[in-house]
């Protein structure tokens, strides 16, 4: 789950992370209300979950009561990057001196948590690893150790921060690392940390994601995920147990895996037709399972056909038939499906979806050919 910027400065907050005195808003007045209990001057700041807010002009500079109202009244439902800005977040405006780059992520090949410090802070640090790789100074925590401020230390100067920022940088650094593994974080950035203008380290931004398989040790996360705007679609998936992502074309895909879920998009794609969606039932593919899959799909006005790939490993192909047939049963489908139907007891399926084949059901022997099939109809369709 990722969380706003200011959800994020929160979470710091919980670890002795120094961030700008803020506040989030809803509405222009708020905003404004805000801003006077703050003090100016202040960032009127876009809360979404998408980088080059600045660039859009989501965040702005105001010295009084006025240019608070012009700028939430501009920046609130503002579209970025596909996002409306609901909330703003108020923050006391920083005189900085220098910004720098700090971050704590999981580095899956070494089985170990990685730390980045960078001199070169206020731009996307892949640029920067791509332009000036050593301007980054790179460390794994081995997490049965974690990191002394010794080795903070030795980070901060290794990336080149300026010497009086230094002994605060490497203080920061091992909170946030604190933050990081006690808050079960997948990532943990600051982007900018500055040093002001009269000695001070802290985070100007931060970008927070919390890792889902951890909830159930976060109840009070329950706070962010309230506040999640999350794609209907997904919703109703997440509510059923299924792995789903939206996307914006006209062929529904469900299969059995992750992997295979993605090939089918791919597949899809290299075939002319575009996918509405990402759909992974599991491992199985019974009744309840595939009724719940076509429903979420089914809901989706886009969708012209649905793509059905199954690869039978332990589920056996007559069951993943049945299953369908069944489903089918119980959802009133509005799009043609196609079905592909491979593995374990594959032609037994395959005759159990014969008997049941119509002008809305069709069972294609391999991936290509269906894939194909799926994206005709889905041209064709009038729904």
């Amino acid at each position: 789950m990722d969380l706003y910027e200011y959800q994020g400065k929160q979470y710091f907050a919980r670890y002795g992370i120094p961030t700008s005195p803020g506040e989030p808003a809803d509405t222009v007045d708020e905003a404004v209300a805000a801003a006077e209990r703050i003090g100016y001057p202040v960032v009127v700041k876009a809360q979404v979950k998408v980088g080059g807010r600045g660039k859009a002009g989501g965040i702005k500079l105001a010295g009084d009561a006025d240019e608070v109202r012009t700028h939430a009244t501009a920046i609130l439902g503002m579209d970025i990057k596909g996002h409306t800005v609901n909330r703003v977040w108020i923050e006391r405006s920083s005189d900085i001196a220098h910004e720098y780059y700090a971050s704590f992520t999981l580095d899956r090949s070494a089985k170990k948590h990685l730390c980045m410090v960078s001199a070169k802070g206020g731009v996307d640090i892949e640029e920067v690893a791509a332009t000036d790789p050593g301007a980054i100074a790179r460390r794994h925590v081995d997490p049965t150790e974690g990191l002394s401020a010794e080795v903070a230390e030795a980070l901060v100067a290794e990336a080149g921060l300026h010497a009086e920022a230094r002994a605060q940088a490497a203080e920061l650094l091992v909170k946030l690392y604190t933050c990081y593994e006690q808050g079960d974080c997948d990532l943990a950035e600051i982007n900018p940390l500055i040093l002001t203008t009269d000695g001070r380290v802290h985070a100007l931004d931060a970008k927070v994601t919390l890792d889902d398989n951890a909830s159930f040790r976060h109840p009070e996360w329950e706070e962010f995920a309230a506040t999640e705007t999350t794609d209907p679609r997904e919703r109703m998936a997440k509510e059923k147990g299924l792995q789903y992502v939206g996307l914006d074309g006209f062929v529904g895909i469900i299969a059995n895996g992750a992997g295979l879920a993605m090939s089918t998009c791919d597949v899809v794609e290299q075939v002319g037709g575009k996918p509405a969606n990402f759909l992974d039932i599991g491992g199985g593919a019974n009744a309840a399972q595939m009724a719940n899959a076509l429903e979420v799909i089914n809901s989706d006005e886009n969708v012209r056909s649905i793509f059905i790939n199954i690869f039978g490993g332990i589920t056996r192909g007559e069951e993943v038939a049945n299953g369908i047939v069944e489903a089918l049963g119980r959802v009133d489908i509005a799009s043609p499906i196609v079905i592909r139907l491979d593995g374990t007891n594959a032609e037994e399926g395959r005759r159990i979806l014969a008997e049941h084949g119509s002008d809305k059901l069709e069972s294609v022997p391999t991936m290509i050919e269906a894939a194909r099939r799926a994206s005709e109809l889905a041209k064709g369709a009038n729904r």
